[in-house]
């Protein structure tokens, strides 16, 4: 049975976009079906031409905490719901079915701004029982997606952070992080800074179906350049490793991020949580429909026979004989190219707690 999807489309590729599906979320209680009413459709409203829209939001929390155990930090903030990148394999596109909204085209058109995450933020930092630890900005949505240039949600964040000196880790697949060098060098004097930009690929044509509105490959790279000449430390992350399309270029990236001044290194290997499965599939078939058996078959081989495994210690590295080879083929050029040797947590001794009526305490 065909994927149910809100436009009652079933798979069109639209330049610019990621998804060639719109699926209907999986907690939709009422079903939606399009239906031609002979009124004219606005051009901007056409299917082919989906428009971004980004919606304020007023949120009561901004401090996420997770306990899970492969993933390396336990807070985390996310200045935006939905990600105008696009990107197809987003493990993120599901969180958008809470809003009854579609993680198809809706998760890159249908976006919400933060717009009060430095005032939650400074509230939840000057709470007696707040323990100081790094917070990872950009863990479920990228903090310098398009949006960022207009709203600076994630900059007025970094401002409450340096004047804290509260760690902070940043990931992110957008060179748009260069713009706030002014606050992040001395945040990085002190210790208290780390950047991962993630490269897929180096495949420009494949990063711009992929990937659409992400930096191109050769200007993340650049950005690392960048950010590392500002003396902040600067990482790469090889995220997410594609089976048959991405996988073959992991040492090069390694390579090119480390002469650009990458420190540092991880990867992931795509997963497939919930709709992401028929997302995929379908932009396989769309884009590379002689290869999408293959990708798949390989995907499986590498989860246990399926295509999603949601297990902790074998979702973000997979598992069986070509799992096992792509960990030691990352491993072993890491160790080649000397990423990885000098890791060091950052500083959270320094931390001062703000308060409220907007002054800082003696010490």
């Amino acid at each position: 049975m065909p994927l149910k999807t809100v436009t009652g489309d079933h798979g069109s590729a639209h330049k610019g976009r990621g998804a060639t599906l719109n699926p209907e979320g999986r907690f939709e209680k009422a079903a939606r079906e399009a239906f031609d009413d002979g009124w004219d459709v606005p051009l901007e409203d056409e299917p082919g031409r989906p428009q971004t829209i980004v919606t304020a939001e007023r949120v009561k929390s901004i401090i996420s905490r997770n306990d899970s155990p492969d993933i390396p930090f336990t807070l985390s903030i996310n200045p935006y719901r939905g990600c105008e990148h696009g990107c197809i394999y987003c493990y993120a596109r599901p969180s958008h079915a809470y809003l009854n909204l579609s993680p198809g085209i809706d998760f890159e058109t249908r976006l919400f701004a933060k717009v009060n995450a430095a005032e939650r933020l400074r509230e939840e930092l000057s709470r007696p029982g707040y323990v100081c630890s790094t917070i990872t900005v950009g863990a479920n949505t990228d903090p310098y997606q398009p949006a960022e240039r207009e709203w600076k949600i994630t900059r007025s964040i970094l401002e409450v952070a340096a004047q804290c000196n509260q760690p902070i880790g940043i990931i992110t697949k957008n060179a748009l992080v260069e713009r706030d060098l002014d606050i992040l060098a001395p945040m990085a004097q002190r210790g208290l800074v780390a950047v991962f930009i993630s490269v897929t690929t180096l495949d420009h044509d494949l990063a711009r179906r992929m990937e659409p509105r992400a930096s191109a490959p050769t200007r993340r790279i650049e950005a690392i350049r960048r950010v590392a000449q500002a003396g902040v430390p600067v990482g790469v992350m090889v995220a997410p490793i594609v089976p048959l399309l991405t996988d073959s270029a992991t040492e090069r990236i390694l390579e090119t991020a480390r002469e650009a001044g990458a420190l540092s290194a991880g990867y992931v290997l795509m997963r497939l949580p919930y709709e992401v499965k028929d997302l995929f599939k379908d932009w396989l078939m769309h884009h590379y429909p002689l290869k999408a058996g293959h990708v798949m078959s390989r995907v499986k081989q590498m989860r246990g026979g399926r295509e999603n495994d949601p297990q902790f210690g074998t979702r973000m590295r997979g598992s069986g004989e070509f799992a096992d080879l792509l960990r030691m083929r990352f491993e072993r050029a890491c160790k080649r190219l000397g990423l990885n040797e000098h890791r060091r947590a950052l500083d959270i001794a320094q931390f001062k707690r703000p308060r409220l009526d907007g002054q800082m305490g003696l010490f």
